[in-house]
């Protein structure tokens, strides 16, 4: 089993995340002002702890793409051995859709890092993939332990998906690999395509199931 959180969230998620495309693409100044602050507040203050910074570089990449889908796979055959067939398809559709959209976004949309981070990104940034990865996989492991868990578990398992979500975006503020802008992008493509990836999963899967069982009584 798996949670299906209300159809706003996705719906609200989504409807932000266009308007903030908008507003990236169209060079919006009061964005861009405040991109600039937020980043140069970063940028003084990492210039004066060079530790920190690489401990930050460490952290950042438990949200990469290479992680992130290893552990996707790990999961998503975890559960196909396990006779969860409609989770698993829900895994592996949030493990290839979320890096395949932001990818595409990088590609397609001119949205140029800050210059001169503590790490160095050869492509456009907006949606920050860190961010959208770590949203992602947060909210898809509450979902999944969600119909496992008493009360108190669901809030600890809220709270550490949303710190470590949260986190991850930050180290990319951090680092000035992303505007916060980016960031911000990141978080609202994961909290829509998450719950999308559950309900088109739920629309396929009980099909299929049906045309099984009919070929099985022929």
């Amino acid at each position: 089993m798996i949670a299906r959180p209300p159809v706003v969230v996705p719906l609200l998620a989504l409807i932000g995340f266009l308007g903030l495309f908008a507003l990236v693409l169209g060079g919006w100044a009061p964005l861009d002002g405040f991109d600039l602050a937020v980043s140069d507040a970063f940028r003084a203050y990492g210039e004066q702890r060079s530790g920190l910074v690489a401990v930050v570089r460490l952290a950042t990449d438990v949200a990469a793409t290479v992680p992130y889908l290893v552990a996707g796979a790990v999961v998503s055959a975890g559960l196909l051995a396990r006779g969860e067939r409609r989770l698993a398809a829900c895994c592996a559709v949030v493990t290839v859709l979320v890096p395949v959209l932001w990818s595409l976004m990088h590609l397609w949309v001119h949205h140029p890092r800050p210059q001169d981070g503590f790490v160095v990104v050869h492509s456009n940034g907006f949606p920050s993939g860190h961010t959208s990865n770590a949203t992602a996989a947060a909210l898809l492991a509450v979902l999944l332990l969600w119909p496992r868990l008493a009360r108190a578990g669901r809030v600890v398992a809220v709270c550490l998906a949303a710190v470590f979500a949260v986190a991850i975006g930050v180290t990319r503020l951090a680092l000035l690999a992303h505007w916060p802008a980016d960031v911000l992008g990141g978080w609202l493509l994961g909290l829509a395509v998450v719950p999308l990836a559950v309900y088109g999963t739920d629309r396929i899967a009980p099909r299929a199931g049906v045309r099984a069982l009919a070929a099985g009584r022929r």
